[in-house]
């Protein structure tokens, strides 16, 4: 007895047993369900690269305990949002648009689960409060000249006093007296200070009148009062109370205004306060490009405006959010964005679509949001297709209820098994695998009718002399070793993916491979065994089981299939030269197919019209983020749109002059780049030591000082005691020189870094080449003092895009070579000709070119998913190639004429396929109504991948079977038939009827009845 006809009297001798297994297996491995957890990071994509590691190194990573190389700016645990007003033909820097934006700012603040989120220190940063802080900064310069010049005058005023007091003039002394506190009185209300301040004022100007009286004195007893040293320490003692009774008056108002606190109050205070020359004179004050010096409100602006302009259609808001509860939590790793952080960025856009000017609201937790709905929107409109297609074509194939639950209760204990798996082995459900229930529903399908078909055939046949178990023991031999054939083709096929480096790949093949052979384990056992028990059971109460399978009698498609028997007898030769100029054809294309692994590729468009004639529960909601990505880029640098060269010397060594030097040459040559964003001011926007120290050079002048005497020959670049300088910096702003500069606890610099902005439509591929090329530069001549390396999240993206061309690839070369090797050996086996496994996969290999030349005709890339599409069409097509091998070897054993085998072929199996490749087209065809484009596009792809390996199973493969017969197959007539033979249908498979010796070809073939589709 062969194995498949041990396993069918396992099934059917001991139904019982092998339900309560199954059922106990299904419950214990749907146990792992409710672990199953879902991610929608795309860092987990990422492999482990040097540039991926590179990057590491420079941010850090809490769950591998690597801290950061830098700081970022401001705190390392905050992620940022962009809030763009959009003026559509307003000028969104008018009074009224910026009073707005801060009166947007109160409701954000006041709203207790968006505050709680909020950094502490600027943690709302937008060019409303810039140009307030403008008109209170210059507010405040008017009033403390305004305290000076009082100072002043009661200087002199006191001298006068002094002077008349001394001459006896009592009167006129005061009368001085008099006009001192008048003065005094008219500065404190000139300078508007409040009784507090008014009185500091006064208590100074009462110690400023006494320190003059001295100097006074010492000036009246010699002339050479300046060399006196009780002079100089009045006269030191009298600046600092100047300092403090003009400067020191507004201490906490300076103090807010350097730490950005100014109330909201007191911003709006200010814009409205200003008449219309004085604002439009603080807008360009705010906005102008000064001097060289780096000006934070243009970095808000679009790269096209103008500087120093009253007018713009479109400005930023950033909004800093804390991260470090989420991290202290320790169950945000990996680039996840937490659900508190999410639901308070989703409050923001809730508020500014609530405001009367038109926002975006722009940030990580909107992405993750509108991602993770559109994997559950996606589900919950393909979910719903997928189980109407179901029940449609089991209704069609089987017409039977108590079939159709038994297909369905299939179907759902496949799914159980798949995602108790994944529990099970704690695989995270992302973007990729909502395509899986689609796949195995549509696997399942094609599973079920290929038992309960031949199930039925064989009842057919046996006729009431006939049982339940027989029958289905006769069902299981034949069709098993064809559903085990398709199996493991289809398994080889996903497994492929292992050799990708991009993780979720790799389980998409692990968690689909356990599905398929799931799909097996049920359908060829499980369920056979339930209808076994079933059956009996209603024909023990006189219900008649017996029905006729789908499929038999012939079809009016029979004519049409015979298409590729009639050319493969009048031009074999003909139609492979066709198929093989198509197929260069195809081979060009694909070579000419896009990589893409972009945030939008996972992006939802806004959903079609129909979707709104949706039920309540598969309605999708509204995806905006995916518009709001296209305009961020198109004015503004996104937050995660940097490159960055990193430059490492083990034990110290960054700190070299020469290194400086080459890095101010490589900053030349990157502002000179496409891909680097130029800010408004005409810049780009790079950021290095160097750079860094120009900008604490403007502010600090004891730094500047250094600055300029370490850069011996005037050419802008320190040459001489860089390590010096650099220890500098950091006592001067150790939070500038910490985001570029990192400093060991010995005090030696290792690494230093390069930050490039990348304009937002600039390709990764191309971003990544300007940016190796500029990391070579900056290595060169260094003579191995220091390494350098290109990296950043475009970067780093660009990678995992040749990843993804590497799996397509690899996964392409293995499966072609696996399925090769498993069908020549399965040939050689079962007693035919190796050389038949070549025939057999020839097919499948014409349409992985004409798949990929499809995608490049539709401008389709690959992508996470369609990545996978060269390996799933060798798994899926070659068992459309298997059926048809396999009946036409049958046929010619049989008929022993090619042409008569050739036409039975593809009228018998060729019909039944036809059906079974129907069934999965439309299975994954549902994903062409999904949100996610991803999805979309491998729905599309995969419905084309099996219609083509259909037609060529039907239309090329007998060509190919005519020419391996001539020359490798047996021996056999090619004599036209006198007369066509009654036409095998799905129901004989072929056989004689009445021929009690064909049993064996009866077992073999059996299993093309309806066609399989793995």
């Amino acid at each position: 007895m062969s194995a498949p006809d041990r396993i069918a009297d396992a099934v059917t001798n001991h139904s019982r047993i092998v339900i309560v297994v199954l059922l106990l297996l299904t419950a214990a491995v749907g146990v792992g369900m409710p672990m199953v957890d879902q991610s929608s990071s795309l860092d987990q994509f990422e492999s482990q690269s040097d540039e991926a590691q590179a990057l590491e190194r420079i941010q850090g990573n809490s769950e591998n305990g690597v801290d950061p190389y830098f700081a970022t700016e401001g705190d390392e645990n905050t992620t940022s949002v962009q809030v763009i007003v959009r003026g559509d033909g307003d000028n969104v820097l008018a009074r009224e648009s910026l009073v707005s934006s801060l009166e947007f700012q109160q409701e954000l603040r006041n709203d207790e689960s968006i505050n709680a989120t909020l950094a502490e220190n600027r943690s709302i940063t937008g060019v409303e409060n810039l140009v307030a802080f403008t008109a209170i900064s210059g507010d405040l310069a008017e009033r403390e000249a305004v305290l000076e010049t009082g100072l002043n005058d009661t200087l002199e005023l006191q001298r006068e006093y002094l002077n008349r007091t001394a001459a006896g003039d009592e009167q006129a002394a005061a009368e001085t007296e008099a006009e001192i506190n008048a003065t005094i009185e008219q500065t404190v209300e000139a300078a508007a200070l409040g009784d507090e301040r008014a009185a500091e004022y006064e208590e100074l100007v009462q110690q400023a009148r006494e320190v003059e009286s001295g100097r006074w004195e010492i000036e009246r007893e010699t002339d050479t009062y300046e060399a006196s040293e009780e002079y100089r320490n009045l006269t030191a003692n009298l600046e600092q109370i100047r300092l403090g009774a003009t400067t020191g008056i507004f201490e906490a108002e300076y103090t807010q205004l350097q730490e950005g606190t100014v109330p909201l109050e007191d911003q709006l205070e200010a814009l409205e306060s200003l008449d219309d020359e004085e604002y439009e004179r603080v807008v360009q004050q705010t906005l102008s490009d000064g001097d060289g010096q780096e000006n934070v409100a243009l970095a808000l602006m679009p790269s096209s405006y103008e500087p120093g302009s009253t007018e713009a259609e479109t400005r930023m808001t950033s909004v800093t959010q804390s991260t470090q509860s989420d991290a202290a939590g320790g169950g945000m790793g990996g680039g996840a964005i937490s659900d508190r952080i999410v639901e308070s960025q989703l409050e923001i856009r809730d508020l500014a679509n609530a405001q009367e000017e038109d926002y975006i609201v722009f940030g990580g937790g909107i992405i993750t949001d509108e991602i993770d709905r559109s994997m559950g929107d996606s589900l919950a409109i393909v979910g719903p297709f997928a189980l109407l297609f179901v029940v449609v074509a089991l209704l069609i194939a089987y017409r039977d209820l108590i079939d159709i639950v038994l297909g369905v209760v299939g179907i759902v204990a496949v799914l159980v098994w798949t995602f108790g798996f994944m529990g099970w082995a704690d695989i995270a459900f992302n973007q990729m695998f909502v395509a899986v229930p689609v796949l195995l529903i549509g696997l399942s399908i094609d599973y079920a009718i290929h038992v309960f078909m031949r199930h039925r055939e064989q009842r057919e046949e046996d006729g009431r002399t006939g049982s339940v178990r027989g029958s289905m023991k006769v069902a299981l031999a034949g069709v098993g070793a064809a559903l085990i054939w398709v199996t493991a083709t289809t398994v080889i096929g996903f497994l492929s993916n292992l050799v990708s480096p991009i993780g979720p790949i790799r389980e998409f093949g692990i968690v689909s491979s356990v599905g398929i052979v799931a799909a097996l384990i049920i359908f060829g056992a499980l369920i056979p065994a339930m209808k076994v028990e079933l059956d009996e059971f209603l024909e023990s109460r006189g219900y008649d089981r017996r029905k006729r399978a789908f499929g038999t009698g012939g079809g009016r498609f029979s004519e049409v299939l015979t298409v590729g028997s009639t050319a493969a007898r009048k031009a074999p030769l003909v139609v492979l030269a066709l198929v093989l100029l198509l197929s260069i054809g195809g081979a060009y294309g694909a070579t000419q197919v896009d990589t893409s692994f972009q945030e939008e590729d996972f992006l939802a468009e806004s959903p079609p019209a129909w979707t709104d004639n949706l039920p309540g529960g598969m309605s999708p909601g509204e995806y905006q983020a995916k518009d709001d990505l296209d305009f961020v880029n198109q004015h503004f640098q996104r937050e995660d749109s940097q490159a960055q060269i990193l430059v490492e010397a083990d034990g110290g060594g960054v700190d070299d002059p020469e290194l400086l030097e080459q890095m101010n040459r490589t900053r030349d040559e990157a502002a000179a780049s496409d891909v680097v964003y130029t800010m408004a001011n005409g810049e780009a926007d790079i950021q290095d030591p160097l750079s860094t120290m120009e900008t604490v050079a403007g502010q600090n002048e004891s730094f500047n000082e250094s600055f300029r005497a370490a850069d011996t020959d005037d050419d802008g670049v320190p040459d001489e005691n860089v390590s010096a300088l650099y220890d500098q910096l950091f006592e001067t702003d150790e939070e500038a020189a910490s985001q570029v500069l990192h400093r060991t606890d010995d005090g030696e610099y290792d690494a230093t870094r390069m930050i490039v902005g990348i304009q937002g439509g600039a390709s990764a591929a191309d971003t990544t080449s300007e940016m190796r090329t500029l990391a070579d530069d900056v290595e060169d001549g260094s003579d191995g003092r220091w390494t350098a390396i290109a990296t950043g999240t475009p970067i780093v993206n660009h990678i995992v895009e040749q990843d993804l061309l590497d799996t397509v690839l690899e996964s392409l070369m293995i499966t072609l070579v696996a399925v090769f090797v498993f069908l020549s050996v399965a040939y050689w086996a079962t007693g035919d000709s190796a050389a038949l496994g070549t025939v057999t996969l020839l097919p499948v290999a014409f349409t992985v070119s004409w798949i990929l030349g499809t995608m490049y005709l539709i401008g389709m890339p690959f992508n996470v998913l369609t990545g996978m599409i060269t390996s799933l069409t060798i798994g899926l097509g070659v068992a459309y190639s298997i059926h048809v091998s396999d009946r036409y070897t049958l046929e010619l054993e049989r008929q022993g004429n090619v042409w008569s085998a050739l036409r039975t072929t593809v009228t018998g199996t060729g019909g039944a396929l036809l059906g079974s490749a129907a069934t999965t087209v439309g299975g994954f065809g549902t994903l062409a109504f999904a949100i996610l484009p991803a999805l979309r596009q491998f729905g599309i792809i995969t419905g084309l991948t099996i219609t083509y390996a259909f037609l060529a199973s039907v239309i090329v493969l007998p060509s190919l079977l005519v020419l391996w017969t001539r020359y490798l197959g047996p021996d056999v007539s090619f004599d036209a038939p006198g007369s066509p033979a009654g036409t095998a249908t799905a129901s004989d498979g072929g056989r004689e009827t009445g021929t009690e010796t064909d049993m064996t070809t009866d077992a073999r073939d059996g299993d093309d009845s309806e066609g399989l589709d793995e």
